[in-house]
């Protein structure tokens, strides 16, 4: 078979049937005597031992960090399931923000305080909103630092000196 090259230069009188033959004889003996890559079994069994070795490794570590997160996952609902105060006799409405979307339940008027004041915290546990003291909300956002724990920010305000209203503070809990 004769590329177009090799066509041309025959038409052109530059190269003869019998040197183009040749060099094509050439060519086929070059590939047929090109040494192949030696293949070393021993080596590629090493390699990939190595490769198995090192992806188990991997899945081994993935697996014992999954199994220490379901482990402090737990401790966290259990220290939440433990510190939870009773809030069934609680008629007095406290609203939050979760995700944009505001929340509300019903607290009484002690926790509704310490809620405001920032003493208590409110943390998601099974679907329901539990209240929480403080020290054990620290410890759940330990454990668990992706579940969400609610605390109220308490910032004191930098009174302006031309405010005709600073002597008449609005209290945190007024209720409308």
């Amino acid at each position: 078979m004769i590329n177009s090259l090799q066509a041309q230069l025959l038409k052109a009188g530059l190269v003869d049937e019998k040197k183009l033959k040749q060099a094509q004889r050439a060519k086929k003996k070059a590939i047929k005597n090109t040494p192949e890559k030696v293949h070393n079994p021993a080596a590629a069994v090493e390699k990939a031992r190595a490769e198995k070795a090192e992806r188990d490794r991997q899945l081994n570590q993935q697996r014992q960090e999954e199994s220490a997160r379901k482990e402090r996952e737990a401790q966290a609902k259990q220290i939440i399931e433990q510190a939870r105060l009773d809030r069934s006799s609680g008629e007095t409405a406290y609203q939050f923000v979760v995700k944009n979307k505001i929340k509300k339940i019903h607290v009484t008027e002690e926790q509704f305080d310490k809620l405001s004041r920032g003493k208590l915290a409110i943390v998601r546990l099974s679907g329901q909103f539990q209240i929480i003291p403080l020290e054990a909300a620290e410890k759940v956002t330990e454990r668990a630092p992706h579940w969400p724990v609610i605390i109220a920010k308490v910032e004191a305000e930098q009174a302006d000196e031309d405010d005709p209203y600073a002597a008449f503070k609005v209290p945190d809990d007024l209720m409308w």
